[in-house]
């Protein structure tokens, strides 16, 4: 498998370089190397940073992977959805219907950007130090579910694993890859446009489909990149529907979830697993649970089972094979970070990431 991935970095890293005649908010190439001359120790400054707050929470690694997709779908790969309100100027997008009270992780990339700014001032963008902090995040959550293998197995080790051995457990869980860079941060944001743009938990295939090709991305992006939901919580009030209305769900299991998380009235903030079975490991469980009709949201299921067969081959494949998705997962991370802001939009390094300079 080690040397599967290999030949998948070589592959990944050319990926990257096409991704990065994507151009930033003023029509510049991204490129990884970027900041090489100008802020050398970006990548591990940012990366230092994730793993501090996935160590704390394990949570926390789903949380900034959602950061980011969410940043990205509404207006471009811009750090919008990091912006605060400005009353009597614009009403941002973390208040938004997708975002208000579930978007989570604003103070770990405020942690990072501040210790940028400290070593390179008004060089690095929020959007860039979020797009590196997607990649780590998922790289990482496999990490700390891999050192907590390690302790349940080997209680009476007298120490953790090597830097040697987390590296490989890594390598074998969440995938990583290599992230253009050169992107600018919005000087403004809209709430409006993430209540348009952001795809609702109860849409159905065609409105998925639809909406990602709106992006310029395929069938087997959405599939892969619903895949992300293979780690992270999701609240009763989201997945409520899905488990008294749909029959597409497993009887067993939406009787579970009534009976122990989500009444039919109240419990809304109530949290339950995405992916039950390693809610924080990066793995390809979620298409298992997919193929099973064991997942939350009825716009997963309507990945698998709903007459295409286009995603449900995809489902099936991946369900199979965790390193075919892993694969795919991260080309279309790739694709999904080159999305731009509109021509002509401008935009600024911001020096701090919730207001513009």
């Amino acid at each position: 498998m080690a040397t599967g991935w290999l030949s998948r970095a070589l592959w990944l890293s050319a990926l990257a370089a096409v991704a990065a005649l994507a151009g930033g908010a003023q029509g510049q190439p991204l490129s990884p190397g970027f900041y090489n001359a100008t802020c050398p120790a970006l990548q591990a400054v940012v990366r230092r940073g994730v793993a501090r707050a996935v160590r704390r929470e394990p949570r926390m690694g789903a949380s900034i992977l959602r950061l980011f997709f969410h940043d990205c779908f509404v207006n471009g790969c811009d750090a919008s959805v990091l912006l605060d309100d400005v009353p009597g100027n614009f009403t941002g997008e973390k208040n938004a219907g997708p975002n208000a009270n579930s978007l989570r992780g604003y103070e770990v990339i405020d942690a990072i950007k501040a210790q940028i700014e400290a070593s390179c001032n008004a060089t690095v963008s929020c959007a860039d130090i979020l797009a590196l902090a997607a990649r780590d995040a998922v790289n990482l959550v496999s990490s700390v579910w891999s050192l907590c293998l390690w302790l349940l197995f080997f209680p009476n080790k007298s120490r953790t694993p090597s830097t040697e051995q987390q590296s490989r457990g890594m390598q074998l869980g969440g995938p990583s890859w290599t992230v253009p860079l050169g992107r600018r941060d919005a000087r403004n944001a809209s709430a409006s446009a993430a209540n348009t743009n952001l795809p609702p938990p109860d849409a159905g295939l065609p409105t998925l489909l639809s909406m990602f090709r709106a992006k310029g991305l395929d069938a087997r992006d959405l599939t892969a990149l619903s895949g992300a939901h293979t780690v992270g919580r999701a609240r009763c009030a989201v997945f409520r529907s899905h488990i008294y209305n749909d029959t597409a769900a497993d009887a067993a299991f939406a009787a579970g979830l009534r009976a122990s998380v989500c009444p039919a009235a109240g419990g809304d903030g109530n949290l339950a697993p995405l992916e039950p079975g390693a809610p924080d490991a990066f793995d390809n469980g979620y298409f298992r649970d997919l193929v099973a009709r064991r997942v939350l949201l009825r716009s997963d299921q309507a990945l698998y089972g709903a007459g295409n067969g286009t995603t449900d081959a995809l489902v099936r494949a991946y369900a199979a094979n965790g390193t075919a998705f892993a694969a795919d997962f991260a080309a279309a991370m790739v694709r999904l970070g080159g999305l731009a802001p509109a021509a002509g939009s401008g935009g600024e390094v911001r020096l701090n990431c919730r207001r513009v300079n």
